[in-house]
């Protein structure tokens, strides 16, 4: 049979178009198929990740709890004292000033936006739905050797020195498999405002059936960087939620 440059144009065209033919909701479909079902995932209530951080020359033993509810906790142990670096009751959002080395609680605006988040369990991705969510795939992007989909995703506004400001975080989903490699939002206060945060997700590894990253690390726009190496993780365990609590004698 004779090929025609126009029979081999047609061919390259027809594979360019179903190459972007890919939505947003099938991305985030093939991600949740392969880190083990959506179904699979409703099932979990919480997340138990036993981990270490590197910040700054200094390893820290880490423990990082998270519920579907939307409590949640990070504390890390240093020089053999156990501290809070982040906890959410539900209402109360708090942690250990490393200054005076009391909890103290979060300002009102943190606190707000955090509320403002319950849901996102175990992720924004998965969660887009109920949470009422806007997604888009805003095109192709290559991180660090690696071919992403750019997928945008408009959360719920949060507030940012008294007003409502967009909520937007962008994911990058390797495209051969469909998980993500890293996620990037602008600070929208403080010193770091109009700065990037970027996630990188690598090591993913699996559990109970369930795939989820071992490794992240944070970069905090032009300053330093924070790295999380995940030991193990348990799914569904017994907590006690008066762990995640704010505890009003500490305010002494």
């Amino acid at each position: 049979m004779k090929i025609t440059l126009f029979t081999i144009l047609f061919i390259a065209a027809c594979g360019f178009t179903q190459a972007q033919d890919i939505t947003a909701e099938q991305i985030v479909s093939n991600y949740a198929e392969n880190i083990g079902g959506m179904d699979a995932w409703m099932k979990i209530d919480n997340m138990v990740m036993a981990a270490s951080t590197s910040m700054r020359g200094m390893d820290f033993p880490l423990e990082i709890i998270q519920k579907r509810d939307g409590k949640s906790l990070t504390k890390f142990e240093f020089q053999g004292k156990e501290m809070v670096q982040e906890a959410f009751d539900g209402e109360t959002m708090w942690g250990v000033n490393f200054m005076t080395m009391k909890s103290e609680k979060s300002d009102s605006e943190v606190t707000e936006n955090r509320k403002r988040a319950i849901g996102e369990f175990p992720d924004a991705l998965l969660s887009h739905k109920e949470m009422g969510y806007a997604i888009s795939l805003e095109g192709e992007e290559n991180v660090d050797g690696v071919d992403c989909y750019k997928l945008k995703v408009e959360k719920k506004p949060q507030l940012a020195e008294g007003e409502e400001v967009d909520n937007i975080v962008y994911y990058f989903m390797d495209k051969e498999n469909f998980i993500p490699i890293s996620m990037e939002q602008e600070v929208p206060s403080g010193p770091m405002k109009g700065q990037m945060i970027q996630i990188f997700f690598s090591d993913y590894q699996e559990v109970d059936g369930l795939y989820w990253a071992f490794s992240m690390n944070t970069k905090y726009g032009e300053g330093f960087e924070q790295a999380v190496t995940v030991e193990s993780i348990e799914f569904n365990k017994t907590i006690d939620d008066s762990i995640f609590i704010f505890k009003e004698e500490e305010e002494k």
